[in-house]
């Protein structure tokens, strides 16, 4: 290892990598700027928990600013998809042109020897699966609702019959996708008739080949990241990421380096960018890109994050659905917030200063950004409850 990082210097190199460096840009939010966007982190992370916002669109919000939920769902599920949906580390959108790198992990899925879920449900009902996707064939675009055992019926996103699992061990093993969203389930069809041709015909590359780049793209995506990060990103087995790191760093692609305050190594993207200092400031969900990886976040940011919705009330320390507040270069604050739509009011239902963030150099900026969060949402009001130690004083912020 060459040289050493600081920890101000990785956690300037990670906000660049994501985009997150400096404010959104004041200005229309266009369909090449949500692609640019998606290319830049490699995936989107989907969530079905509609608080305030459904997650996946939060990351455009912090980083290109106010922008209709359209954008993203023509780039999504429109007649010219630039994204498709998968499993990465989770349900996630990303850019069409990684889906071939995902087909050793759709092959995986076909003939995986597991002993349980989805796998042995594969293997025990393959004629049932096989009658499903003839199905979908002759139908076009299904929900599992459609497949129920009494006929169609409500639509539901946790709809497990024998249908919906059907349907689902066929999207794992990549012969259908999403085509669109009902609500929040999933609508699926054959796979060639969703993804663009010059994405379905790119050759299939090697598993050694696709897993590489996957660890390419990440590794840009974060700037600076350990061998686990890595790794989790897209859901590749740290023992075969460890294999293709050693391959980039021995290439020139990744550079290893020390990290003040990290117990294992941390690699360099090449071109990883180091600003002399950040400056933006945004409302994270809880699964952005920058902090869903909870172990990542604490090293960087020294924030120990953990989303309330799993935990019970009596126990939630700063609320229900948490967002961090990004400000500079540090978690500088928590919100939790909920949408009341028919009030027309963003609920800011407990606010929390981190320790060691200045109470006068936060409440401004976070004003700020909760009043544009409120306008994207068209709510008129921002109210806050009187929870948290920083509620007081930002609830004179609106009054």
């Amino acid at each position: 290892m060459s040289r050493t990082l600081s920890a101000g210097q990785a956690r300037r190199i990670a906000l660049a990598a994501q985009g997150l460096a400096a404010p959104a840009p004041e200005k229309p939010v266009t369909p090449r700027a949500v692609r640019a966007v998606a290319a830049r982190l490699g995936f989107i992370q989907l969530d079905s928990v509609n608080v305030f916002v459904r997650a996946h669109y939060m990351p455009l919000f912090a980083r290109l600013g106010a922008h209709p939920a359209a954008l993203l769902d023509n780039e999504a599920w429109g007649k010219r998809p630039s994204l498709f949906e998968y499993w990465g580390h989770a349900a996630v959108l990303m850019p069409v042109e990684l889906q071939p790198l995902f087909r050793w992990k759709m092959e995986q899925a076909r003939t995986s020897e597991r002993k349980s879920g989805l796998a042995q449900f594969g293997r025990e009902n393959r004629a049932y699966i096989d009658h499903v996707l003839a199905e979908v064939r002759r139908r076009g675009p299904v929900t599992g609702g459609d497949f129920a055992p009494d006929g169609p019926r409500e639509a539901g996103w946790w709809n497990w019959s024998e249908g919906k699992s059907a349907l689902e061990w066929l999207f794992w093993a990549g012969l259908i996708t999403t085509r669109t969203r009902r609500g929040f389930e999933r609508v699926y069809d054959l796979t060639e008739r969703v993804i663009p041709a010059p994405a379905l015909n790119t050759p299939t590359p090697g598993v050694a080949d696709a897993k590489r780049e996957l660890v390419r793209i990440s590794a840009e995506a974060m700037g600076v990241a350990t061998l686990a990060d890595l790794a989790d990103n897209f859901g590749i087995l740290q023992t075969d990421a460890r294999a293709r790191v050693q391959e980039l760093v021995e290439a020139g692609v990744l550079e290893e380096v020390r990290v003040e305050g990290w117990r294992t190594p941390g690699y360099l993207a090449g071109g990883a960018k180091l600003p002399r200092k950040a400056a933006g400031a945004a409302l994270l969900a809880p699964f952005d890109n920058l902090i869903w990886r909870r172990e990542r976040t604490e090293r960087l940011f020294g924030l120990r994050y953990r989303i309330g919705i799993y935990t019970p009330a009596a126990q939630r320390e700063h609320g229900y659905y948490v967002y961090p507040f990004l400000l500079g270069e540090r978690i500088a604050a928590r919100v939790d917030l909920k949408a009341d739509r028919k009030a027309g009011k963003l609920l800011v239902q407990a606010a929390h200063l981190e320790p060691g963030a200045a109470e006068d150099a936060v409440l401004t900026p976070l004003a700020e950004a909760l009043a544009r969060a409120a306008a994207w949402q068209g709510l008129g009001e921002v109210a806050v409850a009187k929870k948290g130690g920083l509620a007081t004083a930002l609830s004179r912020k609106f009054n």
